[in-house]
């Protein structure tokens, strides 16, 4: 009778017909494979813990690795780090900050390296500062890596002129890049937040993601506006006869 494990051209066809069961593997090349599949696996393991792994956890589970892991968590560490401080940078401020004249110094000449701010001088009681520093608000939000601040104007500016109100000022370390004084500048009361994020956006303190001017999409409307109200010449000749 010959021998249902040999390694023949038959026997291998038994075995794809069911006919004879699957060959034996030698006990020790089981256990070679068992092996390995466990070391990938825990490989596997291992690699995806410490992607899932918070800065603590990683230096409380750095025991465990070994040395081709820890070169691998620590460039990983590395990495974390370095987003952790972007990511801190960019989410620094967030909302809009009440200064006074002595807060100064500290809040804008020495805001920092790299540091765009953005100086609201109001008053209370002028409506139009009441809406700027609303509108202020909300890009604060929107712009967290940018420093947005307000103070009362004569706290700043002793004797600050009622009529330059509201004015803005928008600095990048310590330096005046752009100024917007008066309430004409700002087009009154219908000033819209997304007017005003383009008009400081191009003093360059903010990266506005509005493909236009705002303002421009009223103009347009105003003048095609009055220039159909306007009689033409034919509509004139016609009067007169």
């Amino acid at each position: 009778m010959q021998d249902p494990n040999a390694d023949t051209e038959w026997n291998d066809i038994l075995r794809k017909k069911g006919i004879l069961p699957s060959k034996e593997k030698p006990k020790e090349q089981e256990e070679a494979v068992e092996e390995q599949e466990q070391q990938r696996l825990q490989q596997k393991s291992v690699v995806k813990t410490y992607e899932d792994m918070t800065l603590e956890e990683l230096e409380e589970n750095e025991d465990e690795f070994n040395e081709e892991d820890e070169q691998a968590i620590k460039m990983y560490r590395q990495q974390r780090i370095a987003e952790w401080k972007a990511t801190q940078i960019k989410n620094k401020f967030g909302e809009i900050l009440e200064i006074s004249g002595q807060d100064y110094v500290q809040e804008v000449t020495k805001a920092g390296k790299g540091i765009w701010v953005i100086l609201h001088l109001y008053k209370q009681g002028i409506p139009l500062c009441t809406l700027i520093n609303q509108h202020l608000s909300g890009l604060a939000r929107k712009f967290p890596d940018v420093k947005f601040i307000k103070a009362i104007s004569t706290t700043c500016i002793p004797n600050y002129p009622d009529r330059n109100l509201p004015t803005i000022f928008t600095y990048r370390e310590g330096d005046i890049k752009a100024q917007f004084v008066g309430p004409l500048v700002f087009g009154g009361m219908n000033l819209t937040r997304d007017e005003l994020e383009w008009k400081i956006s191009e003093s360059g303190a903010i990266k506005t993601d509005l493909e236009e001017n705002p303002r421009k999409q009223i103009q347009d409307q105003l003048i095609s506006s009055v220039r159909s109200s306007v009689p033409t010449r034919r509509d004139s000749d016609s009067e007169e006869d």
